[in-house]
């Protein structure tokens, strides 16, 4: 048995192992047992965990069992998303155990995050964590201006609640000469969970169970914090997310989206002019919108009017398409559409 099929079969006998116990075991040099152990490596044999001082290697088959937390506080200067990147990539090889389609969710859902906390949180650091257990977990924090208050500031809106639905329609954004306003709505659609926590709120996305829920809080959390899962295991592709949201793959436009119409009232009952005038505010940007009316017991005829007639009539260009509509709303769309000028 050569040198490196023994490494391997000590390797193989317990759940890690160093270069010290290398350099113990077969009683050569730490830089000859640090070249074998790399020639491993490089083949594929053996996986590093860790940074230089701490590290240790397994193999293939036990990295994946291996629970890897990595955290890392970035000072918000001239950073940039792909450099935090590179950060977790040399701290850790968890990402590189990635499926492909897990790991460009994780780029894609990562740098967004990363980058609003760069670009919006006005916050002199922020920390990012990356894990696994049976999902892929991330977590982004800043202690900045937060994202519901930035987005209430911005949109001149009465309170931070109102922001949270503005915030999911997409292409909300403080920085429209910089950004689309697209990374939160795409994130939130590939994640099996996704959470924003900012001051007094908690906005819950679970597409897991189809569920969106937004949350008081009874302490302030300073700042946002995104809580981002994913199943490691997921067939999930980030292209099907963005093919769903464009009325045509040809023009790679952004041009669709879905609105959850009780989290424009919070269990108030949709009846005025104004309450429609407030989901349809920007809209107009859109060529397809889905109105989801999913736990709204009742619209009014002025409601359902604004958005059915009123608003079609000036943007024929625009689909509007209710779904999970009860009997009574139904009637209250079908009347509107059917109305006569």
């Amino acid at each position: 048995m050569n040198t490196q099929e023994t490494i391997l079969k000590l390797a193989k006998k317990g759940d890690r192992i160093t270069s010290s116990e290398v350099v113990k075991s077969l009683g050569v040099s730490r830089q000859l047992a640090h070249r074998f152990i790399k020639q491993l490596v490089e083949k594929g044999q053996l996986i590093k965990f860790g940074t230089t001082l701490n590290s240790f290697y397994t193999t293939p088959e036990k990295a994946n069992i291996i629970t890897d937390k990595i955290t890392q506080r970035i000072q918000n200067g001239d950073t940039q998303e792909h450099e935090v990147l590179k950060i977790l990539e040399r701290k850790s090889p968890l990402l590189s155990l990635l499926s492909d389609n897990i790991r460009s969710i994780f780029d894609y859902s990562f740098s967004e995050m990363t980058n609003n906390a760069i670009d919006h949180s006005f916050s002199k650091t922020f920390t990012v964590t990356v894990g696994k257990n049976k999902n892929l977990i991330f977590d982004v924090k800043d202690s900045g201006i937060g994202v519901f208050h930035s987005i209430q500031k911005n949109k001149d809106l009465p309170n931070e609640l109102e922001a949270i639905p503005e915030l999911l329609k997409g292409k909300t954004t403080t920085m429209p000469q910089a950004h689309s306003g697209e990374g939160i709505f795409f994130t939130s659609k590939i994640s099996d969970l996704f959470i924003l926590e900012s001051h007094k709120l908690k906005l819950v996305i679970d597409n897991r169970n189809d569920d969106i829920t937004v949350i008081p809080l009874n302490r302030f959390v300073k700042g946002t914090h995104v809580h981002f899962e994913i199943d490691l295991q997921s067939k999930k592709h980030i292209s099907d997310v963005f093919l769903k949201y464009q009325s045509d793959p040809d023009e790679l436009a952004f041009d669709t989206t879905d609105i959850h119409v009780r989290l424009y009232t919070m269990g108030s009952v949709h009846v005025s002019r104004s309450q429609a005038r407030r989901i349809l505010n920007n809209l107009d940007k859109f060529k397809v919108i889905t109105l989801d009316f999913d736990k709204v017991p009742n619209i009014g005829q002025a409601f359902a009017d604004e958005i059915f007639r009123i608003f079609l009539e000036k943007h024929p260009h625009i689909k509007i398409i209710p779904v999970n509509a009860n009997e009574t709303v139904n009637f209250m769309i079908q009347r509107a559409i059917n109305t006569k000028r």
